[in-house]
């Protein structure tokens, strides 16, 4: 059984990706007379390619168990695609870069919980893997024609354990 590392969610580790949305070390914008603070640019939404809109959607995530076998990949090549969480609960990112699907370059990241993500277009990744307990995220994707999914098997099934998160605290 191979088993992915867990890493902890940084805007360094995740760059090669595309973005982590949160308010630690943003640009921060004081308005509606000093009564909001606006966290500045978070994310590079980019899904005009073939004519394609901005689409603002809920996504309802069931709880996934640990151990969790990674089996597919699947990546969006017109747009990006950005997950916001609306709960307080970590949640698990698996991904890989932009290009020929390459299951030696796959990476794992745990969340804080309030962090989200912003998938770069092309970037492969597995659908959402929610941990705890039932969680709602905005999602900011593309809409329009044109093949916005590609899925993709792995040959060999990667596993996300308890072991690998709790490593990330010992």
């Amino acid at each position: 059984m191979k088993t992915l590392v867990i890493e902890p969610l940084t805007r360094e580790a995740f760059a090669p990706f595309g973005d982590v949305i949160e308010t630690e070390g943003a640009k921060q914008i004081p308005i509606n007379l000093g009564t909001t603070i606006r966290f500045h640019d978070l994310a590079h939404v980019d899904v005009t390619d073939e004519g394609g809109r901005t689409l603002v959607n809920l996504f309802r995530g069931q709880p996934r168990t640990l151990p969790f076998e990674v089996k597919m990949l699947e990546r969006h090549p017109l747009g990006s695609q950005a997950f916001v969480p609306l709960n307080d609960q970590p949640y698990l990112v698996v991904v890989a870069p932009a290009g020929d699907l390459d299951p030696a370059r796959i990476r794992a990241f745990v969340t804080s919980g309030w962090q989200g993500v912003n998938y770069a277009k092309g970037v492969w990744h597995h659908p959402l893997i929610a941990l705890g307990g039932v969680s709602d995220f905005i999602v900011v994707d593309r809409g329009g024609d044109g093949l916005n999914l590609n899925e993709q098997d792995l040959l060999e099934s990667l596993w996300l354990t308890d072991e690998a998160l709790a490593a990330l605290t010992a």
